[in-house]
């Protein structure tokens, strides 16, 4: 995939940057090009190679349809919730290097849905906070609102998600406890009498 300058793109794990120019340097003997990214969030740059572009994750930002469709992602109720802490940390930091807005979305519900059953470890929180600060930021730029309003709309389908998820478990639960309790009827044993 090729830029051209004045692009908003997503430079994963670091957010929206805007690519100022695009020139060719030579280091170590080796000349190749490069995209200067201006990022939004702390104003650094960050020169990405255009042939590492694709390697890295380097995407456009979405755009209105695939906003409304990350809404539907983040309030939808489907919550991974894997036990284990090791593997579930392994599995949300390849999701947030994806680059994907989708896999940060699915990362972000988890741990949402973790933190309200007990206090997530420090990498955790930290994750969470990154998570959400990826979402708010792009949604952000591509509708052109505040990042208050933002933040209040995802934090809205992050609690109808949980609302149904907790819905759910409470509906297998309720099933669980209705399918021990159901009294089976006894059928009489035919016992076989020796002549």
């Amino acid at each position: 995939m090729t830029f051209q300058v004045g692009d908003k793109v997503i430079y994963p794990n670091h957010g929206l940057g805007v690519i100022e120019r695009i020139e060719e340097k030579t280091i170590f003997g080796t000349t190749c090009g490069f995209y200067h990214l201006h990022m939004a969030a702390n104003g650094t740059t960050v020169l990405v190679p255009l042939t590492n572009a694709d390697c890295v994750g380097l995407r456009r930002a979405i755009d209105h349809v695939e906003v409304e469709h990350l809404f539907e992602l983040l309030s939808d109720g489907k919550i991974d919730s894997q036990q284990n802490w090791k593997g579930r940390f392994k599995d949300n930091s390849d999701k947030m290097r994806t680059g994907s807005i989708y896999d940060v979305a699915v990362v972000l519900k988890s741990l949402s849905f973790l933190s309200k059953s007990k206090s997530l470890s420090f990498r955790e929180k930290r994750m969470l906070d990154r998570a959400r600060f990826l979402i708010i930021s792009e949604v952000s730029e591509v509708v052109r609102e505040h990042n208050g309003n933002v933040e209040a709309r995802v934090d809205h389908a992050l609690d109808r998600s949980l609302l149904l998820r907790n819905k759910v478990l409470a509906r297998a639960k309720t099933v669980r406890v209705t399918a021990a309790s159901v009294v089976r009827p006894v059928t009489p044993r035919r016992t076989i009498r020796a002549s």
